[in-house]
């Protein structure tokens, strides 16, 4: 190891401010990086550290807004939605996202701590797997009276999905969809997803939509619940532009990655577009996305197939 050189030289770690037990990994963490990288600037983002009173003197503490602009890899602590959290906001910055495991089901948090000493110090070298995930930049419009113009009420990426919900009122929403300015359908349903390849297994997969592999250039249009059984699941070019105008919008919600919230009103617009920049996540060498679905959505769970191993690759000349 000794003789690669660091792919990375300033690196912080980022958790999930007030998470019960979090200075014992975080500690793990720091330590691995000032064994396998020493000339490497460390630090720890300071709520993280500050909510678990964790110290470590290798690693200097620096709030988000600074650390944002002086990092080039960011190791986050936590579940899915502690990564898309960080990676949303660092993303055009241009900064590497390694994910370590410590949620519930994690699809994106792939380093388990138990790997830390085994698979981080290759990551620090270039021995990971990088892949650029796209994200979508999703923008409210809204008219204050029926002659003025329209004005921008609410804007916000999304890694996994935007999506349009009933809220709490009990009836359906109403919308009209277009593609690329091409009408598309009027929809009354209990909401609708835009998913990106990375949320695609996410909420959309909940509401039968397919999953994409994150190598599609693509994004899924997913009704929730509609009333007419012929609104189906449909896959969508990525850059393609999707606008949605609320047609009765009481108390109808729009949520962007579950993390930003915004209420509609009637004629609101929703233009959903791809972001100018991508979530940069860096996998462990050998990382497997058909391995990781396996293992995250219990594939082989059927009881006769249960004990036996993983079947070798086909070969060539079988």
């Amino acid at each position: 190891m000794p003789a690669m050189s660091l792919a990375f030289h300033k690196i912080a770690v980022f958790g999930r401010p007030q998470t019960p037990g979090l200075a014992g990994p975080l500690s793990r963490i720091v330590d691995c990086l000032v064994r396998h990288a020493p000339d490497a600037a460390l630090f720890v983002e300071a709520s993280t550290a500050e909510s678990s009173a964790f110290h470590h003197p290798g690693a200097t503490l620096l709030p988000f807004e600074q650390l944002s602009d002086c990092i080039d890899l960011a190791i986050v602590l936590g579940g899915d939605g502690t990564l898309i959290g960080v990676a949303r906001r660092l993303a055009p910055r241009g900064v590497s996202v390694i994910g370590v495991h410590q949620g519930r089901l994690g699809f994106m948090t792939d380093l388990e701590l138990s790997q830390i000493e085994k698979d981080l110090p290759l990551m620090l070298h270039g021995q990971g797997h990088l892949e650029l995930r796209g994200m979508l930049q999703v923008v409210v419009t809204r008219r204050a009276s029926p002659q003025s113009p329209r004005e921008s009420i609410f804007e916000a990426p999304a890694l996994n999905d935007a999506v349009i919900s009933r809220g709490a009122i009990s009836r359906m929403v109403e919308l009209d969809v277009f593609v690329d300015g091409n009408y598309l359908q009027s929809l009354r349903a209990d909401g609708l997803i835009l998913a990106t390849p990375t949320g695609s297994t996410a909420y959309a997969l909940s509401a039968n939509g397919s999953i994409l592999h994150p190598g599609l250039q693509g994004a899924i249009l997913v009704p929730v619940a509609p009333q007419a059984l012929s609104s189906r699941p449909i896959v969508l070019p990525w850059g393609s532009q999707v606008t949605v105008v609320v047609n009765d919008g009481a108390g109808t919600e729009l949520h962007c990655d579950m993390q930003a919230l915004t209420a509609l009103q009637d004629g609101d617009k929703i233009r959903i577009q791809a972001a100018p920049w991508p979530v940069r996540l860096l996998h462990p060498k050998g990382y497997d996305y058909f391995a990781m679905l396996r293992h995250k959505l219990h594939w082989s769970a059927n009881p006769v197939l249960a004990d036996r191993p993983d079947p070798a690759p086909p070969s060539e000349h079988a």
